[in-house]
């Protein structure tokens, strides 16, 4: 091979080998790049900076499009990355102003809804008799025996008699009257447990809230005996 071309072929080779290298370090470049947005994007996002972009110049990171209020931790996460040689925010956007304080409401406040609705009627006389006639042929107020003790079941049954009351006329009264069975006491003892029974429902009645001014009790012994067959009986009479 003669000189010249010799001489020719040398730069040449050179030349390939120069491109050859460069290429070999743009491709690494490229990948230690991609590498790095990667793992700073995921970083980001695990810190819950989202609404930006991540761009890389070989280690050095240019982040845009963070606002003002993130933009330094966005920095600061990429900064942290392994690999990262600097990080720096670019085109930082603007704070968002404070929203005005809404204005009061001028508009009146909502009615309250109504309270229960109108008050129930009162019943007549003739009604309400009624009313405590059929809750007393089935559920009669009853004692202990031979005592002014309200059982149970007597009890329960003198407070619903408290319920009808509730509604009487304003001008009405109740007369509650005491009755007993016969026996070895004689009529005044009769009498002075029949007045005790009536005595004993008034209270129940008062204690529910019927006023004692409408109230009477009256004990009548064993003088009128019922024809139901059943003596140890307290009667309601509306007045």
């Amino acid at each position: 091979m003669s000189a010249a071309r010799l001489a020719w072929l040398v730069p040449l080779a050179l030349l390939v080998s120069g491109a050859l290298a460069l290429l070999a370090t743009w491709q690494r470049a490229d990948g230690i790049e991609a590498d790095l947005s990667s793992r700073s994007e995921a970083a980001l996002a695990s810190a819950g900076l989202g609404g930006g972009s991540v761009i890389f110049e070989g280690r050095d990171a240019k982040l845009h499009g963070f606002g003002a209020d993130t933009a330094e931790r966005a920095v600061e996460t990429v900064r942290d990355v392994d690999g990262v040689r600097t990080a720096s925010a670019e085109d930082v956007a603007p704070a968002a102003p404070p929203s005005a304080p809404a204005a009061p409401s001028t508009a009146p406040p909502p009615a309250p809804p109504p309270s229960g609705g109108p008050p129930e009627p009162r019943l007549t006389r003739q009604a309400l008799q009624a009313q405590i006639d059929d809750a007393l042929a089935r559920d009669p107020i009853t004692f202990e025996p031979d005592t002014a003790e309200l059982t149970g079941e007597g009890e329960r049954s003198a407070k619903r008699i408290a319920e009808l009351a509730a509604n009487a006329p304003s001008d009405a009264r109740l007369e509650i009257d005491g009755h007993v069975a016969k026996g070895p006491g004689g009529k005044n003892a009769a009498r002075e447990l029949s007045k005790d029974r009536a005595e004993a429902v008034r209270k129940v009645l008062t204690e529910a809230g019927i006023p004692a001014d409408k109230l009477v009790a009256k004990g009548f012994g064993d003088s009128k005996p019922s024809t139901k067959g059943d003596d140890r009986r307290v009667e309601i009479r509306v007045r």
